[in-house]
């Protein structure tokens, strides 16, 4: 595709990103044999994208601010290593004019477009008038400079209702409002300003038409030195949560050949508009209903997250592009030699918790097994031993499937997730499993609503007794003595000739059961709660992967009734996640408490933060007497304050100081009951003593 024969000039290169992205152009930097540097920060000091950099340089502090986004940083980190070239990834620095500019006064290619071009795009006001000089079709509105509230107001009953409301500068949604009826208007621009203004500092508006079920569809770019500019085909990312892309496919099930060619053109005719050069991609809105009719919305100057699904059905490799366009070498097919074989799609795994109405997760990955095979593709930042905080995006990687054809592309990728196991993090990858089933979704019907109108319907599996059994047993393993002759050396609960149970405790969500299990390992009885008894058998073997810390992990074998079963499993802080068929469950082991009739907590108690944030306030000093449904810590995560409070009355003991930053379920105080009174302090379960004697 490129004049291959022409010498790429730097045998250097930084990549001024983290993560996935950071990973995966330095795969490609390292099959074109040219040296990598990493950046990074106090928080990815072990980050896998260091490790497989040829040297790192260190930025800052963890806030992107002090480190990523620190232009004077980076810039004297690839002057300092040597590099004759920086690629920015995607995010933080790679649609910066001033980062481009810099890096051209400091004698660096930068692995993207000129400057002015940046700058234009940055710009959706500038950016809309100026493809529409070039015949780039736009969708009706009003968009220039200057607009006041008045001007919109004027404007939206020519435009036609429903309008939506955008924001000039930034994207990912912030800013923007659907307005349906002219009353609501005032106030729509009223907190798109706002918004806008807090998120990007500038609060400029404009309007456009909403194009009703629309669909988001992208073009991919790659304009030469020389003026040659082609495009690689459409993507599919109609399915998106809250403006944030989730899914996405090449090429688009909407699209024929015809549209295809037009839409492509539009994008090359955008590009031009600017004097691109590089890998780029245009953006259009079409709708559902009329999907021969298309209009721009926006230019990304820089590689996509979901560029895989390209690369995939083109088998053109987009950082090698970037590189070699760069280096001066020209493009050498023709529009109509570049073919679409088969289909690609894409979905993003997060840390976020879908069954909390995805709030951010965190915690540090325990256990790692991500899929393989023909037609399987994961770009990932991931090792055994990363740490996920709230410093930067929570997604972790892209799970991407290929073949002939888009139904079998979806039992791949489905089949893919599955066998992606990721214990210590709270995954949404139930959810991507779940909306891909989705009956729309199988039959192609898109568009950008869709995922958020399915939310209502998702329901995280239950943890299942099998789950119980199971992390009942990796406890009651660990517990078994190493020499299994010794028969004062046996799990608490035995009894010398007696087949008396062990009981273990354990808590998973909202659910808490007792598990007992009583024989040995090769040959026992289990039951959850009152359920039926079940026969069992249970060995575990560790993980050969290097361990984290005082982590634990590896494979529990256990076979139930005769069903055998592998289930992966790692234990740390008091954690024990356990990933089997039906998806990841996370579990505590408990002690036992006692409870006052109407269900009342009267046993000791701990405090575990519900998501990761900072510690902003501590009510109460540790050592301090607390009564039950007083505050204890204050959380804050996602611009929200979370009141922490005790469960019991009692004693309090804190853990943590204002200022930290916290993980989910991470303990944050512990509550010692007060004594109960006499009466209350029986145990409302009258049978404990008789299950003991009888198991089964």
């Amino acid at each position: 595709m490129l004049n291959k024969s022409h010498p790429i000039e730097f045998d250097t290169v930084l990549v001024a990103n983290r993560g996935e992205i950071a990973v995966r152009v330095i795969r490609t930097l390292r099959a074109l044999g040219i040296r990598s540097v990493a950046v990074y920060s106090d928080a990815d000091v072990e980050a896998r994208h260091v490790r497989e950099a040829d040297t790192a340089v260190r930025l800052g502090p963890a806030p992107a601010a002090q480190s990523y986004l620190a232009i004077d940083k980076v810039v004297a980190a690839a002057v300092r290593s040597g590099a004759r070239a920086v690629h920015p990834g995607y995010g933080f620095l790679s649609e910066n004019a001033a980062f481009a500019a810099a890096l051209a006064a400091a004698g660096i290619v930068f692995l993207g477009p000129p400057a002015r071009a940046i700058e234009i795009m940055g710009d959706k006001i500038a950016a809309k008038n100026t493809v529409s000089a070039f015949g780039v079709p736009v969708v009706p509105g009003i968009a220039r400079p200057g607009l006041a509230d008045g001007d919109l107001i004027a404007a939206a009953t020519d435009i036609g209702y429903p309008v939506l409301v955008k924001p000039s500068a930034g994207g990912g949604g912030k800013g923007m409002r659907l307005v349906e009826a002219p009353e609501q208007l005032p106030d729509a621009l009223a907190s798109a300003r706002r918004e806008a203004g807090a998120a990007f500092g500038d609060d400029t508006l404009f309007l456009e038409r909403f194009i009703t079920r629309p669909r988001h569809i992208e073009v991919q770019i790659l304009a030469d030195q020389f003026g040659n500019v082609i495009h690689l085909g459409e993507r599919e990312c109609s399915l998106q949560r809250r403006h944030q892309k989730v899914v996405e496919e090449a090429p688009s099930p909407l699209l024929d050949v015809q549209t295809r060619a037009r839409i492509g053109a539009a994008a090359c005719n955008t590009a031009r508009s600017v004097n691109y050069v590089g890998a780029g991609t245009v953006e259009f809105i079409v709708s559902a209903d009329r999907p021969d009719e298309f209009f721009f919305m926006e230019m990304n100057t820089r590689l996509q997250v979901e560029h895989p699904v390209t690369e995939l059905v083109t088998g053109v490799d987009l950082v090698e592009s970037q590189v070699r366009i760069a280096a001066g070498q020209k493009l050498m097919v023709e529009q109509d030699e570049i073919r679409l074989v088969g289909h690609a799609i894409e979905a993003r795994v997060y840390a976020e918790d879908p069954g909390r109405g995805f709030l951010p997760t965190g915690g540090t990955v325990l256990e790692l097994a991500e899929p393989e095979g023909r037609g399987v593709r994961v770009d990932s930042g991931l090792r055994t031993g990363t740490v996920v905080g709230s410093d930067y995006d929570p997604m972790l990687s892209k799970v991407i499937a290929h073949g002939t054809d888009r139904d079998a592309v979806l039992a791949k990728l489905d089949r893919a997730l599955a066998d992606t196991v990721l214990l210590g993090v709270t995954t949404n990858i139930e959810f991507l499993r779940f909306l891909l089933a989705d009956p729309d979704v199988v039959a192609g019907r898109l568009d950008t609503g869709l995922l958020d109108r399915r939310v209502a319907d998702f329901r995280p599996g239950a943890v299942g007794d099998a789950e119980f059994i199971a992390a009942a047993a990796y406890h009651w393993l660990r517990r078994w003595p190493a020499n299994p002759g010794d028969p004062w050396n046996v799990p608490s609960g035995w009894r010398i000739g007696v087949a008396a149970p062990t009981s273990i405790r354990l808590a998973s969500g909202d659910r808490v059961e007792h598990v007992y299990l009583a024989g040995a390992p090769e040959a026992a009885e289990g039951r959850v709660g009152e359920g039926e008894s079940v026969t069992l058998s249970a060995a575990f073997t560790p993980s050969t992967a290097e361990p984290f810390g005082a982590a634990t992990a590896g494979v529990l074998t256990l076979t139930l009734d005769g069903l055998r079963r592998d289930y992966r499993v790692a234990e740390y802080e008091g954690q024990l996640w356990v990933a089997g068929a039906s998806g990841v469950a996370a579990l505590r082991e408990l002690a036992e408490v006692r409870v006052r009739e109407g269900g009342e907590h009267v046993g000791d108690a701990e405090i575990r933060s519900p998501m990761p944030g900072s510690v902003i306030a501590v009510p109460v000093r540790s050592g301090a007497d607390v009564a039950a449904g007083a505050a204890v810590v204050v959380v804050e995560a996602m611009k929200m304050e979370h009141s922490l409070t005790a469960p019991t009355t009692g004693t309090v003991e804190i853990l943590v100081e204002p200022g930290a930053q916290v993980r989910l379920d991470q303990l944050l105080a512990r509550i010692t009951a007060a004594p109960a009174p006499a009466e209350a302090a029986a145990p409302t379960d009258t049978n404990t003593a008789e299950r003991e004697a009888n198991p089964a």
